[in-house]
């Protein structure tokens, strides 16, 4: 069927599923920055309203890795339309929540909801384009996966200061409503689709156990001091434990539900382990940007949204470059080419200072996103290209699992490196201070100067000093546990070079020779070959 479609319906088909996306990514950078708000109007703890965060991601997770079983349970057609109705209708209920209590379980809905939309988005966008016109449909759909981080913190933040943080939620009724009536008309199931004959309910609740409690351990391990917590070592044996007998379970069940035979596929195995790099260098930068400005500049959040806003733009730049030389040009070049400016953008980044200013901060994160669309599309085409259709949603399935598990570990690593790091630097800088520095006796006897000229008596103003002395070593030392993870994401974006030669150029294949006799395969795209 994909073969005989129109160009009109493939292109409303990849416009349906990235408003989707939009919708889903949207809401995921907006949630963030209306935090404090929706603390006051539940009258929450901190503590408390994180949950709305923390289950949202654990349900996000767990369902992912089902993303392919479920396609093929309920049929793809089936499954967009009742995820996109489950989010849109978690969404409401959100924005409606009378009490904190309400929230957090219309927030699990929502991650429910949430999950399977883009590796569902992925496999259809790959299904019905070919390979030369795939890098162009990623390109597009690519667009609106980035307008999520460009235009939400901003967006997030005039909402909830001029109207409520409920709107955040309602924002996605009028996307989704779009969202749905063209996939009603437009989206189909899949001819290679295969319903499972039997459900695997002993990997269905291991993989429910163990990825829910990999997401908890992630996300609350440096609230609660790591394994200093109780809880958080119990949540690390489960999820441990969990894992390893789904994949155990995965790999001998007869229908299982995340096959596994994708990584059969070097390229989708080596693809697979890049995107898990590119998970944690996007995220954890996007993070430790937004702290940055906000907690060591004092940036307000619209101030911090458009530090981070280029960063989208050099991706959508990127990501339309690299989709129409995606099929002209060596993958693997382009692929070499987006790590490099990646690296680039985070190695600028790791020189940070207390005093830089607004556009120093501004063109390295255009740096990093251009490189980060040059990654994407080639990485995408590589790992997928070669995946036989019938296995494609559960490759995308696997794929986006690495690149959020990615991500989560990246955020909970820069996270942890960052506390730990500013106390070793605090505790470096006061050994390095003492009372016969001349230096810093005459620093100290010109601040006790000046706030006794300002009305303070000798002791007082000798005490102010020695604070302002204090909050200087602190503001110190948390720029440079700053500069520490951005070193971090510098080495991690050049180690994701060295996996550049395990990989194989991806080409189509001259229809008159088999593929097989070509050295290539049946892919997604038709016959493709590779190159070593």
């Amino acid at each position: 069927m994909t073969d005989t479609l129109s160009p009109a319906r493939k292109w409303s088909i990849t416009v349906c599923v990235m408003l989707v996306t939009i919708m889903q990514i949207l809401d995921t950078s907006v949630t963030n920055v209306a935090l404090p708000h929706m603390r006051g109007s539940l009258s929450a703890s901190v503590e408390e309203i994180t949950w709305a965060l923390t289950l949202y991601l654990a349900a996000n997770a767990v369902v992912i890795p089902a993303t392919g079983w479920l396609t093929g349970l309920l049929g793809r057609r089936r499954f967009f339309l009742i995820v996109t109705t489950l989010f849109m209708a978690s969404s409401f209920m959100s924005g409606l929540a009378p009490t904190l209590d309400t929230l957090i379980l219309a927030r699990i809905f929502q991650g429910l909801g949430a999950g399977p939309i883009i590796p569902l988005s992925q496999a259809v966008l790959w299904e019905i384009f070919p390979l030369h016109q795939r890098g162009v449909a990623t390109a597009v759909w690519g667009i609106g996966v980035m307008f999520g981080p460009i235009v939400g913190p901003t967006l997030g933040g005039w909402i909830v200061d001029n109207w409520s943080w409920r709107w955040i939620f309602y924002i996605n009724l009028p996307i989704g409503a779009v969202a749905l009536i063209m996939g009603h008309f437009f989206v189909f199931d899949s001819p290679w689709g295969r319903r499972p004959q039997r459900v695997d309910w002993a990997g269905l609740a291991l993989m429910t156990v163990g990825f829910g409690a990999l997401q908890l351990f992630l996300d609350r391990g440096e609230r609660d001091e790591w394994f200093d917590s109780t809880l958080i070592l119990a949540l690390a044996v489960v999820a441990v434990a969990a894992l390893l007998a789904f994949l155990i379970r995965e790999l001998t069940a007869a229908e299982p539900i995340l096959d596994l035979g994708a990584f059969a596929d070097r390229n989708f195995a080596v693809g697979t382990m890049m995107i898990a790099g590119v998970g944690l260098t996007l995220n954890s930068s996007m993070m430790l940007m937004a702290l940055y400005t906000q907690q060591v500049l004092g940036y307000d959040a619209w101030t911090a949204g458009t530090v981070l806003a280029p960063g989208g733009l050099g991706n959508m730049a990127a990501l339309i470059l690299a989709g129409r030389l995606v099929v002209r040009a060596d993958q693997r070049v382009l692929l070499a080419f987006g790590c490099s400016f990646m690296a680039i953008g985070a190695w600028v980044m790791a020189s940070v200072t207390r005093g830089v200013d607004y556009w120093w901060l501004v063109w390295p994160r255009f740096v990093q996103g251009f490189g980060t669309g040059f990654v994407f599309v080639p990485l995408a085409t590589m790992a997928l290209a070669t995946v036989p259709k019938e296995k494609l949603p559960n490759a995308t399935a696997c794929f986006n699992v690495v690149r959020n598990l990615g991500a989560s570990v990246g955020i909970a690593v820069v996270a942890t490196l960052l506390a730990r790091r500013s106390q070793f630097h605090q505790a470096t800088l006061s050994e390095h201070m003492n009372a016969w520095d001349p230096e810093l006796t005459a620093w100290l006897g010109d601040l006790t100067r000046r706030f006794a000229a300002e009305g303070a008596d000798p002791h007082t103003a000798a005490r102010q000093a020695m604070a302002t002395l204090y909050r200087a070593t602190v503001e110190q030392a948390h720029v440079l546990a700053y500069a520490d993870d951005f070193w971090l994401l510098t080495v991690v974006s050049v180690v994701m070079l060295a996996f550049i030669p395990f990989l194989h150029r991806v080409r189509l294949a001259d229809p008159r020779v088999s593929p097989s006799s070509a050295g290539g395969r049946e892919g997604p795209s038709g016959p493709v070959v590779t190159e070593g």
